[in-house]
């Protein structure tokens, strides 16, 4: 009797059988090979963005209608959405948050407005070479009040002579330098005198208080010659020695001095506001 035929794998041998596995699996590895090293960039940011959102690690997605973005996937809708009244979906903002907005805005504004004042005015002392040295008494720096102008005596180099209320020549110079861009800007000013604390009795009759008043107004009545407006003026006044520059050290000569304030100011309140 014949030897009956082994069956498998269409009698081939089991070695090849293998082999040509191994084969296929070459083939399959070297065409991954051959696409990925022409990749599209884009696909595959998508693919990787698609990996992290199934995986949970996405953060950022874009939604159905939203302008295309490589690399996020697409949501047809909004996840762990939270249910909002309709009475608080309206796009008109509150009357507080419109307030807060258009306050935000004018302070951003207005500190441009203070910057291009503060660089106008130091451009202005850089004008002065033949005053240099005395232009290191000014001060400009901004406050909570707006932005303070100081005009500021030194140990041994002082603004204004001794117990006198009108300014050395030099000072005089100095403040009708500063007129210019004082009365280009669009804030009221507010001028006042401050003395440094003194072991010396007042003369009588006329103390600490009148001096620094007398500075401030002496200060005002050379701007207004120089053209700045009266109008401009919101007030001027003087502290005497109750609000030093340097606390810890009242008697010093740099609490002697007289600041320009260009004054921060609430805005106006609309002609058509309802109460």
């Amino acid at each position: 009797m014949a030897r009956r035929k082994e069956a498998g794998h269409g009698g081939g041998h089991g070695w090849f059988v293998t082999f040509a596995d191994l084969m296929g699996l070459l083939v399959a590895f070297f065409v991954m090979l051959v696409a990925f090293s022409n990749q599209d960039q884009q696909k595959l940011q998508i693919v990787a963005g698609s990996m992290r959102d199934a995986f949970g690690v996405q953060q950022n997605v874009r939604y159905s209608g939203i302008i295309e973005v490589p690399g996020l996937p697409t949501r047809p809708k909004l996840k762990n959405s939270a249910h909002i009244p309709p009475e608080e979906a309206s796009a008109t903002p509150t009357p507080e948050e419109h307030d807060r907005q258009r306050s935000s805005g004018v302070r951003l504004k207005e500190d441009r407005a203070f910057a291009l004042a503060a660089a106008s005015l130091r451009q202005a002392l850089q004008d002065m070479p033949e005053l240099t040295e005395i232009s290191k008494h000014i001060v400009i720096e901004e406050s909570k009040d707006g932005l303070n102008v100081e005009i500021v005596d030194q140990d041994g180099r002082s603004m204004f002579p001794e117990g006198q209320k009108e300014p050395y020549e030099r000072t005089r110079r100095v403040i009708e330098k500063l007129s210019p861009p004082l009365k280009a800007s669009p804030y009221r000013l507010s001028i006042v005198g401050h003395t440094s604390a003194s072991k010396v009795p007042p003369r009588p009759g006329y103390g600490p208080w009148d001096l620094s008043a007398d500075r401030a107004n002496a200060v005002r009545r050379i701007l207004e010659e120089q053209g700045v407006p009266t109008t401009q003026f919101m007030q001027v006044g003087g502290k005497a020695d109750t609000q030093p520059l340097f606390p810890d050290d009242p008697y010093i000569a740099a609490n002697r001095r007289v600041t320009i304030t260009l004054m921060r100011e609430e805005p106006p309140i609309p002609m058509d506001f309802q109460p």
